[in-house]
């Protein structure tokens, strides 16, 4: 199933109440009920559990009571680095995308090669259940590039590209820039599959690479995460070009008006 883009907490310890010393026979209980969690989003305890305690229940507590109660937080995307599944089995034709600016830098670089954009997060259950199958698919089709996006480390941008579920593919190729977008899971490999059948044949375009949509590129200028220096080529280029026509349509038009006008004059 896709993955939620939210962050979690997992509790674990004794579900048992702290037993406080026995008076004239009876034995109290203290519930454990004035525990607070709020949401962190450091990364200063990734990987590592953070035991939490509330003095409060030991308030009234017999200091001998078994003190065998801790809480495990961590949020959900946290992954131990012995357990960095989206590093495994890559293949060579699989590249991790680091910035915004190299994304739209490996899209042109793929020229007339299929390019296939893969979002995913380390929390995402299944986005590690598909890795596997998408590491099958790419060693399958070395002439394609697939390029991985870590959604927690590029939250700016994804936001920017409208990527709201996981795991989610875009794919690209040469002039034609975006071909296709979709997510999917183990349960609809199929639609990946039909997908990498259909753009994955060969073929040669004509100018270059397209990439990112023009929209698309104009947002993550305008929010810093690329230069509009090194925004490409064919985006100014084209842009030139659409002026340049629209300006000699004009001069046309005013030529053809000079022309009827001398025309009548000379009837």
């Amino acid at each position: 199933m896709a993955c939620s883009l939210k962050t979690g907490l997992s509790v674990s310890g004794s579900n048992q109440a702290i037993l406080g010393p026995k008076s004239k026979g009876v034995l109290r209980n203290y519930p454990i009920h004035s525990l607070q969690f709020t949401e962190s989003h450091s990364k200063d305890f990734l990987g590592k559990p953070n035991l939490v305690e509330d003095h409060k229940v030991w308030r009234d507590c017999n200091p001998k009571a078994p003190a065998n109660f801790s809480i495990k937080a961590q949020s959900s995307i946290c992954v131990s680095r012995a357990m960095r599944w989206w590093e495994k089995t890559l293949k060579p034709n699989m590249i991790e995308i680091n910035s915004s600016q190299e994304l739209v830098d490996s899209l042109l670089i793929a020229g007339d090669r299929l390019a296939i954009v893969d979002f995913y997060s380390p929390g995402c259950g299944g986005c590690k259940a598909l890795h596997p199958k998408i590491c099958q698919l790419a060693e399958s089709n070395p002439d394609a590039v697939f390029l991985k996006v870590n959604y927690e480390d590029l939250k700016k941008m994804c936001h920017s590209l409208h990527i709201h579920v996981l795991p989610f593919f875009r794919f690209y190729r040469g002039s034609e820039g975006r071909l296709c977008s979709f997510s999917c899971t183990n349960a609809t490999i199929k639609k990946f599959k039909d997908a990498l059948a259909k753009h994955g044949t060969e073929r040669c375009h004509l100018g270059p690479a397209k990439g990112l949509d023009e929209s698309e590129l104009l947002t993550l200028a305008s929010i810093g995460e690329i230069s509009t220096i090194n925004m490409p080529l064919s985006t100014t280029r084209e842009a030139k070009m659409e002026d340049l026509v629209l300006k000699n349509i004009d001069l046309y038009r005013k030529m053809g008006m000079e022309q009827e006008k001398s025309a009548i004059l000379m009837a």
